[in-house]
């Protein structure tokens, strides 16, 4: 009986092809826009993640002054470098602790200028931010504590002054001085806020204090919390020592900040997850308007085939089966509009993703509902033009022109 209902709702629909196709535009619509829109904001959100975890796994940033009731930060003393000396000694559960300076310097090599952020840091630098060296190598211990003026160039800074060639052993000028090229990072690319991850240069933290800015000053000291269940522990260790480093007492507040990278992660997260919830709400609301659409059609072929089924409910159809056939259709109409959809859908994001550098996240999850809610629709809408054909007076409906 099923089977039967379902070819006759095919071959309604074959006879009825241009009509069929408008009916359905606004089930293809809803399902595209649907799954484009969760697939764009699972890949923004895998974005997110991966700009994180490119920057290095559990890390706390200190740095100095703190945000004061929503406003911008205060001002406060810089660190030294002995205060990161007292938080690797006092605070057990932290793997690495990098003090950093931060310098904007022209790199000159021959004709070629570039104009990059040269960096200082200790020998763990490259540990805690998880990069790899593939050519060349990271400066010792003996380059860190005498500040020698070596350098590890990013892939951009690469491209910029030697092209092609192979960097490593050779000099290049940052600013006024001359810095020798012993490593080359491997290449992050850009993350989701489209700053370049490449466009660096490190060097031992002294050099870059002594022959860059001119001072002692440590602007952040970056730490890797051994385990990220450890987080909470080590930040209220790293505050206690902090506190007593500055000669903080009492009810004084802090005049420093201690930041986690997986809390802002994950707040950005929320934020995409929230965000691609209310934009594929409202386009799910198209959804509704094309099983709008396809009762109104489902109600006009009822009243142009209304001596059809006069004759089949006279020659001993019974109501259910009139019910079934016109309640089959209107599911045909909306899955076929989800299968449509769902390939659109699916073909949109692909291209978005790829335009916008984003990657593409696959949810099976997302694609079922969307095709079983369309079908759903058919269901809801499609109920009562098919009880109304079910119900018509047989004798009336034989009458009928």
């Amino acid at each position: 009986m099923i089977g039967n209902a379902f070819i006759l709702a095919l071959r309604e629909i074959r006879n009825n092809l241009m009509r069929a196709i408008l009916t359905t535009l606004g089930i293809v619509i809803g399902v595209g826009a649907v799954i484009a829109l969760v697939t764009l904001g699972n890949g923004a959100t895998a974005s997110v993640t991966n700009t994180v975890s490119s920057i290095g796994n559990n890390l706390l940033f200190v740095t100095p002054g703190a945000h004061r009731d929503g406003g911008p930060p205060t001002v406060a003393p810089n660190f030294q470098i002995a205060d990161a000396d007292m938080l690797r000694r006092e605070v057990l559960s932290l793997s690495h602790v990098v003090p950093l300076a931060q310098a904007s310097a022209s790199a000159i090599l021959g004709n070629h200028n570039h104009t990059t952020t040269v960096t200082g840091g200790t020998t763990e630098y490259f540990a805690a931010r998880n990069w790899k060296i593939p050519s060349g190598r990271p400066f010792n211990e003996t380059e860190d504590k005498t500040g020698k003026s070596v350098c590890v160039i990013g892939e951009t800074v690469r491209h910029e002054l030697f092209g092609a060639q192979d960097p490593v052993g050779q000099h290049i000028r940052l600013n006024k001085i001359t810095c020798e090229v012993i490593g080359l990072l491997a290449a992050k690319g850009r993350n989701t806020f489209g700053q370049d991850q490449d466009d660096y240069v490190i060097m031992p933290i002294r050099a870059v204090q002594r022959r860059l800015v001119g001072n002692n000053d440590v602007v952040t000291i970056m730490v890797e919390v051994q385990s990220e269940a450890g987080i909470p522990h080590a930040k209220e260790e790293i505050v206690k020592v902090m506190r007593m480093r500055r000669h903080i007492s009492g009810n004084l507040k802090d005049n420093f900040d201690v930041q986690d990278l997986g809390e802002f992660g994950k707040i950005l997260s929320n934020i995409t997850g929230v965000l691609t919830l209310f934009l594929a709400a409202i386009a799910a609301v198209s959804l509704l308007v094309g099983g709008i659409g396809i009762m109104n059609v489902m109600l006009v072929s009822v009243t142009e085939r209304t001596r059809e089924i006069g004759i089949r409910l006279a020659i001993g159809a019974r109501e259910r089966d009139v019910l079934l056939q016109f309640l089959i259709e209107a599911v045909v109409l909306c899955a076929l509009g989800g299968i449509v959809g769902l390939a659109l859908g699916l073909g949109g994001a692909a291209a978005a993703t790829f335009a916008l550098g984003l990657p593409f996240i696959f949810d099976p999850g997302i694609v079922v509902i969307a095709v079983l809610f369309s079908a759903a629709v058919g269901v809801a809408f499609g109920f009562f033009p098919a009880r109304r054909a079910a119900r018509l007076d047989p004798i009336e409906a034989l009458r009928h022109e």
